[in-house]
């Protein structure tokens, strides 16, 4: 129980990594405050919570959108009286291609999505972090932010700048007792991959071969990366700030 009466927003909550994120914090007693612009998930994810004896409020929120995100906050702020940690873990990929292919307009909205998003949820929580007298933001990163991948340099690109802006923020908030990490994951079968394959699912041949170039034989499971988000946001991190935590099973190595 190391969320008990700690609000928590997550961002992206609707699926994947969000969604695993969500049921650890609320197995950890937290309260809430769940986002997505998927409106249909979201409602089944607070009915599913909600069902199991968890406190939440679902917020349809466009991440990219500076009004959205500051609704989503005082949302939060107005259901639970403040907001202890910010899972900022929505974004998405594109299909495979080299950017001087990509439409201006798409390469855009992966920088909003992944980047822009990140700023605009620390804009609106900071204000309540400092009057609360301190907080944790964790920010959902790639480990191709470290290691890109062919055809996938806008993406990484994003990805890396959120990688920079966690180590910046750490030190800029560390006055306020904020602190700022961020996890970096290998790539998992969720929506995510839908976005970049094309595909609901990989083959089992694909997957082997995916599996084969990692150290630990298999791809991330959104387990994987909720429990390090947990850590991260914890008191057990209490002297960790403006690190990106890879979780890949060693395949950046």
């Amino acid at each position: 129980m190391r969320f008990a009466n700690k609000v928590v927003v997550v961002t992206g909550a609707a699926s994947g990594f969000g969604r695993a994120a969500v049921r650890k914090f609320a197995g950890e007693g937290a309260r809430i405050v769940a986002a997505d612009i998927d409106a249909d998930g979201l409602n089944a994810l607070v009915d599913e919570m909600s069902g199991d004896g968890h406190t939440i409020i679902g917020v349809e929120t466009d991440v990219t959108n500076g009004s959205a995100v500051q609704a989503m906050v005082d949302a939060g702020v107005a259901e639970f009286g403040t907001i202890d940690v910010l899972v900022n873990n929505a974004g998405a990929g594109h299909p495979p291609m080299f950017m001087h292919d990509m439409p201006e307009e798409q390469f855009d909205r992966i920088f909003d999505l992944n980047t822009k998003s990140v700023y605009l949820g620390v804009k609106a929580v900071t204000p309540v972090m400092i009057g609360n007298g301190g907080g944790v933001i964790i920010n959902t990163a790639s480990i191709g932010a470290k290691n890109p991948r062919l055809k996938s340099t806008p993406y990484n690109a994003a990805k890396g700048a959120v990688v920079v802006m966690t180590r910046g923020l750490a030190v800029d908030l560390a006055r306020f007792k904020i602190r700022v990490n961020c996890v970096c994951p290998l790539a998992s079968e969720t929506g995510f991959f839908k976005t970049v394959t094309g595909k609901d699912r990989i083959s089992d041949e694909a997957r082997k071969t995916l599996e084969s170039d990692v150290p630990l034989r298999r791809l991330t499971d959104p387990d994987d990366v909720a429990n390090a988000i947990l850590y991260l946001a914890s008191n057990d991190a209490a002297f960790i700030t403006g690190v990106s935590l890879d979780i890949d099973g060693g395949k950046s190595i």
